[in-house]
């Protein structure tokens, strides 16, 4: 079992219950929110508003991962996310993550008051699990077949739920080999990245399987393509989607959820805490 708090670059995040993490994307192209938290007023404004909504971490990203997206330059990245990360480490009382694969980003970003990497690319980049390592906070692996650009062209698996987990254990192996400690690291299997409508769906019904790797389950299925296909409705639209999706989600194992809607989903999760723990309701 993993521990129950992360020690966050001096702030708690507490995984004794689930968790919801708020998406903060600094950038101008995300397939949900791309613009509206561009600039760093209106940015610091939305995580206030965030931690005020009941979210336990704030994940700060300043190049977007949607399918298709082209990559941004290391200096546009970092002067999108540090000056929002330099106020937030100061404003908030929760943790801060930073979305990135950029070793510098890290290092960067952790100087400036975040807690925790959030990798879509599970620290493959070159220097990036060395960065980590050094740095001394927890990390999250992703798992993504291909590269944003390119994920969605045709991914194929043998066995999704198999692959994921194999990957994953062996991004786990690398990290404990690299110093960072078993107990600072959160796993996020990636629906979306690299994966088919029958993919995801397949790998939230065997979720729970992903528990046996030991560490925290992250999962981030907020408004995302496949909720719009299932539904038919736009990105803005899927918040009853999404929050159906993350209580699913809980219910298979996952420790965060990752999502657009914080107020909403906490509100879900409380309900289904009250209805495992009745002694719980009320506190």
């Amino acid at each position: 079992m993993w521990p129950m708090k992360l020690n966050c670059n001096g702030k708690t995040l507490d995984l004794g219950s689930p968790r919801v993490m708020g998406i903060l994307n600094v950038t101008p192209d995300s397939f949900s929110d791309g613009g509206r938290f561009l600039q760093r007023d209106a940015a610091v404004v939305q995580a206030l508003q965030m931690e005020k909504d009941g979210a336990a971490i704030v994940d700060v990203g300043g190049e977007s991962t949607r399918p298709g997206a082209s990559p941004v330059s290391l200096q546009e990245e970092l002067d999108r996310v540090i000056p929002v990360i330099e106020i937030l480490g100061e404003k908030l009382e929760i943790p801060v993550s930073v979305d990135t694969s950029k070793p510098e980003v890290m290092r960067e970003a952790i100087q400036a008051g975040a807690g925790l990497i959030n990798d879509v690319n599970a620290l493959r980049s070159e220097g990036a699990l060395v960065q980590a390592a050094a740095l001394g906070v927890p990390v999250c692996l992703m798992h993504m077949q291909g590269r944003p650009d390119t994920m969605q062209q045709a991914p194929r698996y043998d066995s999704v739920l198999d692959e994921v987990r194999a990957f994953l254990t062996e991004r786990i192996g690398a990290c404990v080999e690299q110093g960072i400690p078993h107990g600072d690291i959160l796993v996020d299997p990636g629906f979306g990245f690299g994966k088919t409508l029958m993919h995801n769906l397949e790998l939230l019904h065997g979720l729970g399987e992903l528990e046996k790797l030991g560490c925290p389950l992250l999962v981030g299925l907020s408004r995302k393509s496949m909720l719009g296909t299932l539904t038919g409705r736009e990105p803005e639209q899927r918040v009853a989607a999404s929050v159906a999706a993350a209580l699913l989600a809980v219910e298979r194992g996952a420790s965060i959820v990752r999502v657009h809607d914080v107020a909403e989903t906490v509100d879900v999760l409380k309900v289904l805490e009250a209805v495992i723990d009745p002694a719980s309701a009320g506190r």
